[in-house]
């Protein structure tokens, strides 16, 4: 049986224990997913899938849903464990500003969007309540990347320096970096790659512990928010998690996601992405690039694709920034959030990406 076999079967047999799980997927996904709950989870999101088409590719096959039909992508390691997975939605693309419209006003009580060109500065090409703070979760991290590029812009840090592990800056998954002994030392791109790529909260605990909180709340005026005391003073994520989390598990409905979050507008998150881009540090762009979420994008026509969400109960943002073929530098920024009910992650994200996909193509 396949990887993709495997895992389409898996879905309809979901929780799985331990073991199975431990057996087919490698243990960066396992642990960066949360551990096997956290595999089972997200089995429990996608629902029972099936293939519904024959596809000539060994690594992706189509696949149906209760959420609709997707494009299932595994990528499997040298011992052949799946280390990473994707589910793409085959949904048609908007084709105008006013469909895309139509599709975000559908996606919940209150959605803010902004579709963007940058050229050194953001210039918003259509919104929709494109400069209203909203609760980004773990977007926030773009500041913190933002303020170790500054650091090592103006000398007081570099990507390679090394950085121990310490007990007390560590916080709860997503992530891994809190599964290694204190002491362990990695180089600071370490601690931004995966802040970025799978949303290591330890990796960004010791980063602002390493930087200064001061630092990055320097970070949100350097690069243009127009409300930066709406995060100040700049909490960790551990110090988040003691207020929400007191008894270390998920929480199921949303909690004070109009007080205790981070918040920025649309507008906000393309001024953050344009001010990344004026750093011009290569590491800041592998950082963001290691994984775009499953938008899969076609790679001839938006070569270079950087991507950061973040989400909690009543809380889902994604944001984007691309190349196109010809170089120009693209953005879309979406968020949306409801203080009273918890959102359905999976299809509001499917839903979400098709607007973005249709968006960046009639940006380009």
């Amino acid at each position: 049986m396949t990887p993709l076999e495997w895992l389409v079967a898996a879905s309809v047999r979901a929780p799985l224990p331990d073991d199975e799980i431990r057996a087919h997927i490698a243990p960066s996904l396992v642990d960066g997913s949360g551990g096997p709950a956290g595999i089972n989870a997200a089995l429990a999101a996608v629902g029972p899938l099936t293939i519904h088409a024959q596809s000539t590719d060994g690594n992706q096959v189509p696949v149906r849903g209760p959420a609709g039909d997707f494009r299932l992508t595994v990528q499997v390691d040298a011992a052949g464990l799946v280390r990473d997975l994707q589910l793409t939605p085959d949904e048609p693309k908007p084709m105008s500003w006013a469909e895309i419209d139509t599709r975000l006003t559908a996606l919940g009580k209150r959605v803010s969007f902004a579709a963007a060109e940058i050229d050194g500065e953001c210039r918003i090409v259509h919104g929709l309540d494109a400069d209203t703070q909203r609760p980004i979760g773990s977007a926030f991290k773009l500041y913190v990347l933002g303020a170790l590029g500054q650091a090592v812009a103006e000398g007081r840090a570099s990507w390679d320096e090394p950085l121990a592990i310490r007990d007390e800056w560590k916080s709860l998954p997503s992530g891994t970096m809190q599964n290694h002994p204190a002491g362990t030392e990695f180089p600071l791109s370490e601690f931004a790659d995966l802040m970025i790529s799978i949303s290591d909260n330890t990796a960004t605990d010791h980063l602002i512990q390493r930087l200064g909180r001061d630092a990055v709340e320097r970070q949100l005026s350097l690069f243009g928010h127009r409300e930066p005391e709406a995060n100040i003073p700049f909490r960790t994520t551990k110090e988040f998690f003691r207020i929400k989390a007191p008894t270390g598990q998920l929480w199921p409905a949303p909690i004070d996601i109009d007080e205790i979050e981070w918040f920025a507008s649309p507008s906000d998150i393309c001024r953050a992405y344009a001010g990344l881009l004026r750093l011009g540090q290569p590491e800041i762009g592998n950082a963001l690039s290691r994984n775009d979420d499953g938008l899969d994008l076609d790679a001839a026509a938006f070569p270079s694709v950087w991507y950061k969400g973040g989400s909690e109960p009543g809380v889902v943002t994604l944001h984007y920034l691309v190349r196109t073929a010809d170089g120009r530098a693209k953005a879309v920024s979406l968020m949306v959030s409801d203080p009273e009910s918890t959102l359905d992650t999976l299809p509001l994200t499917t839903e979400a990406q098709s607007v973005i996909r249709g968006a960046f193509h009639l940006l380009a």
